[in-house]
């Protein structure tokens, strides 16, 4: 069984103006994306800026988000690292505040053989008992994991189930398709891309654009899963346009300027991000006004 089938919000963490952690804004976003439709909650990803957070911010993130949702939803924790002592620390500790499943990115910056990767990732499942979902994102850690990798991994790690594909490259997807079929849980990685993963066998998808617009993300997955393809390819077209702006700058700083237009007052980035061009503000702003969010 999947771990989730929709739509998972890969949430930002709201900073304090003193560049805090904001505990009880995060807790007022994940009840909103729940009321929202949203179908899991990703914890500490890219999109929540993992890598400037201490491990100790890490951890009491995850606790945090695990014992808000409180099992109404799944909450995916993301665990990964460059440096596989790391990962396992984090995953483990991820486990015991009773995350429901990881993601685990390529390693970055490493740039690990495929060798590599499969002893990375190995290690990570075998230190820990809840489902994995692999996350492969070379533009971002310069990694790719091929889909031979994957399909070695889904057939000898257990608990190895998933992938969120955010490389981009249809044809890589379609190869990693064909190799595993139904035996992987497969998640588009870019908001623009949910449609043609679903079509390849895909359960949904890890979004940035559903801190923006919950209940249209979901409502894009559900009508493909429900038979409606092409209500789910016209939602999917109508929210290209604001996809396309929340991606103008390098994430998360086009969807943490746009809640913060919104209202929702998620704070500052931490550096080195850093605030955006008003060009592009303006440009993110018109977006969300003709996709009526603002």
């Amino acid at each position: 069984m999947a771990i989730f089938k929709g739509s998972g919000v890969a949430i930002v963490t709201p900073m304090q103006d003193n560049g805090n952690v904001n505990y009880e804004k995060l807790g007022e976003m994940l009840e909103e994306q729940i009321a929202g439709g949203t179908d899991a909650i990703i914890i500490c990803g890219t999109t929540g800026e993992a890598s400037t957070l201490s491990h100790e911010e890490h951890l009491e993130t995850i606790r945090y988000a695990v014992e808000k949702v409180a099992k109404r939803i799944p909450v995916i924790a993301g665990t990964g690292s460059n440096c596989t002592e790391t990962a396992v620390y984090l995953s483990k500790e991820a486990e015991k505040y009773g995350a429901d499943g990881l993601l685990q990115v390529t390693p970055y910056y490493n740039k690990a053989t495929q060798k590599g990767l499969i002893r990375h990732f190995t290690a990570v499942a075998e230190a820990v008992n809840i489902p994995i979902i692999l996350y492969n994102v070379p533009s971002r850690t310069g990694c790719n994991i091929l889909p031979e990798t994957v399909a070695y991994l889904v057939e000898h790690v257990r608990n190895i189930v998933g992938i969120k594909e955010a490389s981009g490259n249809i044809s890589q997807v379609a190869k990693l398709m064909s190799l595993v079929g139904d035996k992987i849980e497969l998640y588009s990685g870019n908001d623009d891309q949910i449609v043609p993963l679903l079509s390849l066998g895909g359960n949904g998808v890890i979004s940035v654009l559903a801190n923006v617009a919950p209940r249209q993300t979901h409502d894009i997955v559900a009508s493909f899963l429900e038979g409606d393809v092409q209500k789910s390819c016209r939602l999917q077209l109508e929210a290209i346009d604001l996809i396309d702006a929340l991606f103008c700058e390098v994430n998360p700083i086009p969807v943490k300027t746009a809640l913060n237009l919104m209202g929702k007052e998620v704070g500052p980035l931490r550096g080195p991000m850093c605030e955006m061009e008003e060009e592009h503000v303006e440009r993110l702003r018109k977006a969300m006004k003709n996709y009526d969010i603002l």
